[in-house]
């Protein structure tokens, strides 16, 4: 009971990451000092992009679902799991991730002309 928790808990805090990547931005207008916070998960965001490194959230839900006696995520990870094929189509993961960095540098360009 306790490791599907632990699962289910990774794979909520992973989805509010990855809503706080796209949008998160838009809230430094208003609360200037979360700029540092969102540049750490944008740039987190492009690194496992480019690199294909594993988020630690994937590893912590693969592990409570395996000691929960379910079936771990597939080795492709969280966002082929529960995002592409169910959000958007796989096909249009580069489209996804083009719509993501513009709304990222939207909220960028935002911030700095709202500072001045």
């Amino acid at each position: 009971m306790m490791y599907r928790l632990l699962a289910d808990a990774a794979m909520v805090v992973h989805f509010a990451f990855l809503v706080y990547m796209a949008v998160g931005g838009f809230l430094t207008w208003r609360w200037r000092r979360t700029i540092w916070a969102h540049l750490a998960v944008a740039a987190w965001g492009v690194l496992s992009v480019v690199t294909g490194m594993e988020c630690p959230l994937t590893l912590v839900e693969d592990w409570g679902r395996r000691n929960a006696g379910l079936e771990g995520l597939p080795a492709s990870g969280f966002i082929d799991h529960y995002i592409e094929g169910v959000i958007y189509p796989e096909e249009y993961t580069n489209l996804a991730r083009l719509g993501v960095a513009v709304l990222v540098l939207f909220s960028y360009v935002g911030y700095v002309l709202r500072r001045q």
